[in-house]
């Protein structure tokens, strides 16, 4: 009987029951160990968003990433990341992104967080939005793409519906596939029940849906059952499923792919038992030009009457026009340590990609402080109490930005919320709407007939 994958996930201290924090650590042979809680960055075509490769190594302490398959393979399934060359021992998904082998990396379907497409999935595929348009990404390719790329951890095949809840038929067709994909994965991953003939060494973390428990019981039970020798971790895509998790499967990690908006909302699902999240308020406050500005646990207030402290502050503000403070009082990132707001101020104002790349820096500095400070509390058992303090002296949301940030990554990107404008407006509109005849624009017209036109705006 062949082994499963070699990682380990160990508790620290005394087992924590299901729906309660909890401090671990996530090992795998050859790679850096992951403590948890921890989150987990997110990468847009094998990169963390405006930060280089060396500045990620020499100025943060970014220590795992998580990889969407449908940022790399188009409509193809002979794409140029499956033709990267790597020894038995190397990840060619590594490789082609340039990431060193000693970093975990997690690789799912889709991007997170993912943008809704029309298609919809089928029985044996579900809809990807790849660079040349959408795509269909059959299950056995996925797999195939598992064994070929050979992550480190594997998120598997889920029938997820995005942008409207779906009706009951539609629930019972999200069960019946995602227990449908994940039993064929693992059959191809693993080997069948019988021989158990291991093909991978990639970590297998199984999907759960956010259903309600009823609407999911029988692939929970075969979760714990027919797949638990399999599987090597939970996926999850909302904090309300943390509570679905029998008792026989709380020992495994619990990756939960959810969206939290402020850091209020990172902590309640960690006392829930989220072992590793992904964060993608990070991100969107390095564009929309904030720097993060809290800590864990809290600072002791010194009267009681003090107006809650901002989670961060905006740099496009005027105020930050001249001053010469760092983002953060006693921040020690290098962002912090080189330069000063006053400077944040200018690069925004001139939308140099410098401000975002350094801005991105200072948060991620905060984020690892910010979950350094959770695990050093729940060892400490003052979680909760932590928890209270925090929401007391800071602010429920976070602070709004007064500037616009860098070009969203395509026009399909929603809107943040209802009845407001898409987070990508076109650029363009319709010519014809600006043309009024075909002489009307000629390559001697100058400035203003070009304005006239509606075809440029004079400086």
């Amino acid at each position: 009987m062949a082994e499963k994958p070699s990682m380990t996930f160990s508790l620290l201290g005394s087992a924590a029951p299901v729906l309660a924090p909890r401090v671990g650590q996530l090992s795998i042979p050859g790679r850096k160990a992951i403590t948890t809680p921890h989150h987990v960055p997110l990468t847009s075509r094998g990169t963390v968003p405006h930060i280089a490769h060396d500045m990620m190594r020499d100025h943060t302490a970014i220590g795992n990433l998580y990889i969407g398959l449908e940022d790399f393979i188009e409509r193809s399934d002979n794409a140029a990341v499956y033709k990267t060359p790597a020894a038995p021992h190397e990840s060619p998904l590594k490789k082609f992104s340039c990431i060193p082998n000693d970093m975990p990396v997690i690789l799912g379907p889709r991007r997170f967080p993912a943008i809704v497409c029309p298609p919809p999935n089928t029985s044996t595929s579900i809809a990807l939005s790849t660079s040349i348009g959408f795509h269909q990404l059959p299950a056995k390719q996925y797999v195939n793409a598992v064994h070929k790329l050979r992550p480190d951890i594997a998120i598997g095949m889920a029938d997820m519906v995005l942008g409207s809840p779906p009706g009951n038929k539609r629930r019972e067709k999200m069960v019946d596939r995602t227990h449908a994909f994940t039993r064929d994965a693992l059959e191809q991953l693993y080997g069948d029940a019988l021989t158990r003939n291991a093909k991978s060494k990639t970590a297998f973390f199984a999907p759960v849906l956010p259903l309600d428990n009823a609407q999911q019981s029988l692939y929970l039970e075969d979760l714990e059952s027919e797949f638990r020798w399999d599987i090597s971790g939970l996926a999850l895509y909302e904090a309300a499923s943390l509570e679905h998790i029998p008792a026989s499967l709380g020992d495994l990690p619990r990756l939960l792919l959810s969206d939290p908006s402020t850091p209020h909302h990172i902590l309640r699902e960690i006392s829930l038992g989220a072992d590793l999240l992904t964060t993608p308020v990070l991100g969107a406050s390095s564009d929309a030009g904030i720097a993060l500005d809290f800590k864990f646990p809290a600072p002791v207030a010194q009267d009681d009457d003090k107006k809650p402290q901002p989670l961060g502050y905006d740099m496009w503000s005027v105020e930050n026009a001249t001053a010469v403070s760092s983002l953060a009082e006693g921040c020690v990132c290098f962002a912090c340590r080189k330069h000063h707001r006053a400077y944040f101020h200018h690069l925004l104002a001139a939308k140099e990609m410098t401000a975002w790349a350094l801005l991105q820096i200072h948060n991620y500095h905060v984020f690892d402080l910010f979950f350094a400070g959770i695990r050093e509390s729940i060892q400490n058992g003052t979680f909760e109490q932590d928890i209270e303090a925090f929401a007391r002296f800071y602010a429920p949301e976070m602070p709004e930005s007064s500037g616009q940030g860098p070009r969203l990554r395509g026009y399909q990107l929603p809107a943040p919320a209802a009845h407001a404008p898409r987070r990508a407006p076109k650029v363009y509109g319709r010519l014809e709407e600006v043309m009024v005849s075909s002489s009307a624009v000629t390559p001697d017209t100058d400035a203003s007939g070009l304005e006239e036109h509606g075809f440029a705006q004079k400086a």
